[in-house]
């Protein structure tokens, strides 16, 4: 009965024998069951893809201290950010490339240079001697960190249609642990000479390159997701592409011929459409920078504020203590995305969820400059519930928005169209560490202020970003696509 059924299904498609895009489809009409196997591979490589980002956060402080081109302590946090920006500002320079790449010449090969990149740059820059190194190694890592937007299209054609919000909760919820087990593994593993001496010596490569050890081991993790990579399947299909498909110009992004295959029939139909003049695709991108931006801004000043000292109104906390706090989250994040967040999707829908969402940020980093004022045990317990609680509602949000992306245009663009979304968010992401490091060290020298002092006026910025985001989510601004 089951093998009747199968060439059923089978017989209502045409599928193009050697085409890579057309075996998954097949794949996809023949196979029942939840697609746990599918879920892991895009799971660990934007699990691999995202830990390097933030990884540096709890150590940057003693870093740059380091480096020695910091005259005062109140002066860490200006470089601190554009050793944090310099990773945006080089994906920003390379995401639309990257994303046209993977629609000439498939996912799997941008994938591979993704992982292979991270498992050598990374390491390169935790073997940094000086602030100018530190910068290089960090462009270069964006540069070549093309996985994210590869991923989202990936993810999107590997998953039947019923398994798509848990296609982009996958890839949002690896993306938003990967931003906090990043900083958590810098946290436990930077300096491990002076924390772990019976263990590392000072003589040691770790004890001459402090910080090179959580970037090995991340290092070491992306070159083991390589080799998983190797067996992953292809999903672009090759009987669509044509020389005017190949053409890698932005005039064929902005005016590209799509071919699809239609689901009833196997045929070619062209579609001039313009992605740039696609407003739900552009408007749910737009959006997705904001609140994009305030994750990265706010990822960079819980670290930095988390080490201040508390007579600046930090909470004095060493690279264990935030790697602690964020590790705390993670687990909560994953939690909440693997069996909560699909149930709210599919209840609310991604517009709905991305504004509460957003909407229920801003009380929680209000909250923060007064946590610092708490101690021991009852500060201890609001920082973690407030940093589990700040970090599942901003995935949340992100996660409806990479749904809006891709259900706004056909497979066919779907690696451009994340390539702009990448190269928007990645400029956007490139403000935001800059702009995070400067106030941080301003508010730290307005501590006596009348309006906003010290803190408080690092987390009302914060705020700020989230109350743009959340007022873009309503109509006319924010449209959706109708499919």
């Amino acid at each position: 009965m089951g093998e009747e059924y199968n060439a059923a299904l089978l017989e209502k498609k045409n599928f193009h024998e050697g085409c890579p895009g057309c075996r998954v489809e097949k794949m996809k009409q023949i196979r029942r069951g939840y697609p746990y196997l599918e879920l892991s591979f895009v799971w660990v490589v934007v699990l691999a893809t995202s830990l390097p980002i933030s990884s540096l956060y709890p150590f940057l402080y003693s870093m740059i201290e380091d480096f020695g081109v910091a005259d005062t302590e109140k002066d860490i946090g200006f470089y601190a950010g554009f050793v944090g920006c310099s990773f945006m500002f080089g994906r920003a320079l390379t995401s639309l490339s990257w994303g046209m790449l993977a629609d000439r010449y498939g996912r799997k090969p941008i994938i591979l240079v993704g992982t292979i990149s991270i498992a050598i740059l990374n390491a390169l820059f935790g073997l940094s001697v000086n602030f100018w190194m530190a910068i290089g190694m960090r462009f270069l890592l964006g540069s070549f960190n093309c996985l994210l937007g590869t991923m989202k299209a990936y993810a999107s054609e590997i998953f039947r249609e019923e398994y798509q919000a848990t296609a982009m909760s996958a890839v949002s919820t690896a993306w938003g642990i990967g931003l906090i087990v990043g900083p958590a593994l810098g946290g436990f593993l930077a300096q491990p000479a002076d924390k772990y001496p019976n263990v590392f010596s000072k003589d040691s490569i770790f004890g001459r390159f402090r910080y090179a050890l959580p970037c090995f081991t991340i290092s070491a993790f992306a070159l083991v997701v390589t080799l998983l990579c190797c067996f992953i399947p292809e999903t672009l299909h090759n009987h669509n592409l044509d020389s005017t498909a190949h053409d890698d110009s932005l005039e064929t992004l902005e005016e590209s011929s799509a071919s699809t295959t239609n689901t009833g029939r196997n045929e070619r139909k062209v579609s001039q459409v313009s992605l740039l003049k696609n407003w739900p695709l552009m408007s749910s991108i737009i959006v997705y920078c904001v609140l994009c931006l305030h994750d990265t801004a706010y990822s960079e000043i819980f670290a930095l504020w988390a080490n201040s000292p508390r007579k600046y109104g930090g909470l004095n906390y060493s690279t264990n203590d935030v790697g602690t706090v964020l590790a705390i989250s993670g687990v909560g994040l994953f939690s909440f995305q693997v069996f909560v967040y699909p149930f709210a999707e599919r209840l609310l829908g991604p517009v709905l969820v991305t504004r509460f969402a957003g909407a229920l940020m801003i009380p929680m980093q209000i909250s923060y400059p007064f946590i610092a004022n708490l101690s021991g045990l009852s500060q201890s317990i609001m920082l973690n519930c407030a940093s589990i609680l700040l970090n599942v509602l901003s995935v949340s949000a992100i996660t409806g928005l990479l749904i809006l992306q891709n259900k706004a245009v056909d497979q066919s663009q779907r690696g451009a169209a994340n390539g702009i979304a990448m190269t928007a968010m990645s400029l956007f992401k490139t403000v935001g560490p800059a702009g995070a490091g400067i106030l941080f060290s301003w508010s730290e020298r307005r501590l006596d202020a009348a309006f906003l002092p010290g803190s408080h006026m690092v987390f009302f910025v914060l705020n700020v970003i989230v109350v743009v985001g959340v007022a873009l989510t309503f109509k006319p601004f924010l449209t959706t696509a109708r499919r």
